[in-house]
């Protein structure tokens, strides 16, 4: 008799000969998305943009890896590193065609909390060219590094575990109030963080709970060593920064190629630096040495792990969410999908692997991001051609940036962060549309604030699960399956269309799936029963305002019927109603009586369906 052992290995060797060829290709295809897009990659109309996109993007990733890399309390070094293997990963298996994922502010931060408790900063200038460790660093530096890429490995490590365990789909728990609060208040954190630089201060690391305020508060006891030099140089980079990113966002139009005003302030500020030797007359900070070359790989020191748990789950979750929204938000946008759960591995593996060659945790960008959408980028091929130039700085640039001073890097670190400190902005539309989503925003933030982004993203979620345990039980819901399918057609006399059907599926606020696509010789209407929307938040509304755009696009009306005033006033302060015709109306009939109305006055000539 065959044994137990025998027998299941023989339906294990079943199994693996079960599996086609077919079935491996497909598993490759859906977790290798770089397979689907390169064969179909179009040379001809897109390499051209994507260079272009490219080129500006290397000017950026290498600004932000040098500034997000102090930021991480590491040597500026590894933030070139973090903004080289990271691209190279996600576009392998990410699914973001305009993501540019890289160094992030948010993560840095992070991480720097692991970094100054595991190696405390000690009266070293991290500018000293000191030969004594790897790459020409001092063994300070080579610990703090390793504490980060530790960081990085273990939250890449939980991202894909939670890739395996398919939490993408949990993802409608981190609602567009919730992602905003958190994102703003680490923000918020991160200028904090760079006041020390701006005001050319001696300031010990502080960090825990409410030290964004302690902060503060020794800035204000010791603002007679606030360096006149360093602020005045601050405060003219930002100005120059500000203004000049203005005038490129307002006549972006009419420009072909955008100022790269982040790399001229850096070649102007470190010649300035050089020929005025500010580093000994006035007493400026410079970035220092920057070695040649890529680092051999080498494992993250494993006996930190179990210390750095606390910044791994943070690092994981808020950089994952971060990513996600704008990895959704280029999905819509330009008419593609993205699958969430995808995410989870893509930006799992781009902080794994990238840990092995001293990179800091990383994540995508918003003004990265917003940058490949104002040049054109059409491809991840825009994110591998910055990764040839990165290379090409990291080999043969790099050292020229030592007379780079701090403050010009801080000031950089500070504008680039506009975009997410201006969503500020957003509390008037939660306001106007639902004063809970407003009070949960407001809520984060101040959670955010006093604590750390992944306690704010922890509370925001809870707050969440609580609404809607709360609204659930008042919400009214409708069997639809005891419900009479109705159907209202007109057609026209020397014409005759098959019935389509229209399906949609929703998740987060976004619509996946692609609308039915009407004949030119036909007319679709979709009418919406909004009577049992008795709660809803600004997700929801916001859901309703795309199935509106989208039908639009495709010449469907969309008509809404049995809607209360509160929704009525949300939707129309949300959205852009330029229809000649009414949208809202107060029962079914009254809505296919206007459909009627409008074909007599052939407003409606063609065949219509309902």
């Amino acid at each position: 008799m065959m044994t137990g052992a025998k027998r299941k290995r023989s339906t294990v060797w079943r199994k693996i000969q079960a599996v086609r060829f077919e079935d491996i290709k497909a598993w490759c295809m859906r977790r290798l998305p770089i397979l689907k897009w390169v064969p179909v990659y179009n040379w001809k109309e897109n390499l051209v943009p994507d260079t272009v996109s490219g080129m500006m993007l290397a000017i950026q990733q290498v600004t932000q890896g040098l500034a997000f890399a102090v930021l991480s309390s590491v040597h500026p070094v590894f933030g070139l590193y973090g903004s080289f293997f990271p691209v190279i990963i996600y576009a392998i298996f990410g699914m973001g065609r305009h993501v540019a994922t890289g160094t992030f502010a948010l993560t840095s931060l992070i991480s720097a909390n692991a970094v100054e408790r595991l190696v405390p900063s000690v009266r070293t200038n991290v500018t000293a060219n000191n030969n004594s460790g790897i790459l020409g660093l001092s063994e300070f530096e080579m610990q703090r590094i390793g504490v980060a890429a530790a960081v990085s490995f273990l939250g890449g490590i939980i991202q894909v575990a939670m890739f395996m365990l398919q939490l993408g789909s949990a993802t409608f728990l981190l609602t567009e109030p919730v992602i905003s609060a958190m994102t703003t208040g680490a923000a918020t954190h991160v200028v904090t963080s760079q006041v020390k630089y701006l005001l050319g201060m001696k300031m010990p690391y502080i960090s825990g709970p409410l030290a964004f305020f302690h902060i503060y508060a020794y800035v204000f006891e010791n603002i007679r060593s606030v360096q006149l030099e360093a602020l005045l140089l601050s405060l003219l980079s930002i100005v120059v920064l500000v203004l000049v990113k203005e005038l490129n966002e307002k006549f972006h139009r009419n420009i072909k190629v955008v100022l790269p005003i982040d790399l001229l302030l850096i070649i102007a500020t470190s010649i300035a630096c050089y020929y005025a030797d500010m580093e000994y007359v006035y007493g400026i900070e410079v970035v220092g040495n920057i070695p040649k070359g890529l680092p051999s790989p080498k494992a993250p020191p494993m006996s930190v792990l179990p210390e750095v748990v606390t910044e791994a789950f943070g690092v994981a979750l808020v950089g994952y969410v971060a990513s996600l929204a704008l990895a959704q938000g280029s999905a819509k946008k330009f008419k593609y999908t993205v699958d969430d759960n995808q995410e989870f591995l893509a930006h799992g593996l781009s902080n794994v692997i990238p840990s092995f060659f001293f990179c800091i945790p990383s994540a995508a960008a918003m003004g990265r991001t917003a940058l490949l959408y104002s040049t054109g980028a059409k491809t991840q091929v825009a994110c591998l051609i910055s990764c040839v130039l990165i290379l090409v700085v990291i080999y043969t640039i790099g050292p020229l940036l030592y007379w780079l001073p701090m403050c010009v890097l801080a000031s950089i670190i500070v504008v680039g962060l506009k975009g997410m400190l201006m969503q500020f902005r957003d509390l008037k539309k939660y306001w106007n549309v639902d004063k809970i989503d407003w009070s949960i925003w407001v809520s984060t933030y101040v959670f955010t604030i006093c604590f750390a982004a992944n306690v704010g993203l922890l509370y925001g979620v809870v707050c969440t699960i609580a609404i809607v345990i709360f609204r659930f039980p008042r919400a009214k819901t409708l069997n639809l399956k005891n419900m009479k399918e109705v159907e209202y057609k007109y057609k026209a006399e020397d014409n005759c269309c098959e019935q389509t059907t229209l399906l949609c599926s929703f998740s987060n606020g976004s619509c996946h799936g692609e609308l039915v696509q009407p004949c030119h010789s036909e007319r679709h209407v979709l009418i919406l029963d909004c009577s049992g929307l008795n709660l809803f938040d600004y997700t929801g509304v916001s859901v309703l305002l795309q199935i509106y755009v989208d039908c639009k696009n495709r010449c469907i009306d969309v008509l809404l019927a049995h809607c209360k005033g509160s929704l009525i006033k949300a939707m129309q302060y949300g959205g852009n109603f330029d229809s000649e015709n009414p949208v809202f109306f107060d029962s079914i009939s009254s809505a296919i009586d206007a459909i009627q109305i409008h074909r007599n006055y052939s407003k409606f000539s063609e065949q219509s369906e309902v």
